[in-house]
């Protein structure tokens, strides 16, 4: 493994997905209103006890599916302490990373969604440059 990177295994295992650490920041205590919901998710894939939830979508990079929408709504709820979560109100706030281009839904697949990382990097790491060798200086590994 490079120096700086996470590995997150593919649900169905072989290679790995890898990330840079920025992606995978310690987690918020629960009940905190610091994290955001592009985090939160990231925080789901990464652990095995949620793949019957959400799992990364195998042979794409970045891209994910939501098994339970329900749960991961109610999931989300809990840790923003509001109970009244429901997948209505969580798929408006994915759709607000749309427009950021941080996240998009993918087409033809339902409950289907790809993060754009570099993105991602720039409002947590504004002096990384990635245009210009388009590769992470974290990983040096190609991000697409």
């Amino acid at each position: 493994m490079k120096a700086g990177c996470s590995i997150v295994e593919k649900p169905e295992g072989g290679g790995g997905y890898q990330f840079p650490d920025w992606a995978y920041k310690a987690e918020s205590s629960p009940g905190s209103r610091q994290i955001q919901l592009w985090h939160f998710i990231l925080e789901l894939l990464q652990k095995e006890e949620f793949r019957h939830v959400i799992a990364w979508q195998q042979g794409e990079y970045g891209e994910f599916v939501i098994k339970d929408p329900d749960e991961v709504a109610r999931l989300w709820g809990r840790r923003k302490c509001k109970p009244q979560m429901n997948y209505d109100k969580l798929s408006r706030a994915l759709r607000y990373y749309y427009n950021k281009r941080i996240l998009h839904k993918t087409k033809g697949k339902r409950f289907t969604y790809k993060f754009n990382f570099s993105k991602l990097v720039m409002p947590n790491y504004p002096f990384i440059n990635i245009r210009s060798s388009g590769k992470t200086p974290a990983c040096g590994a190609e991000w697409f």
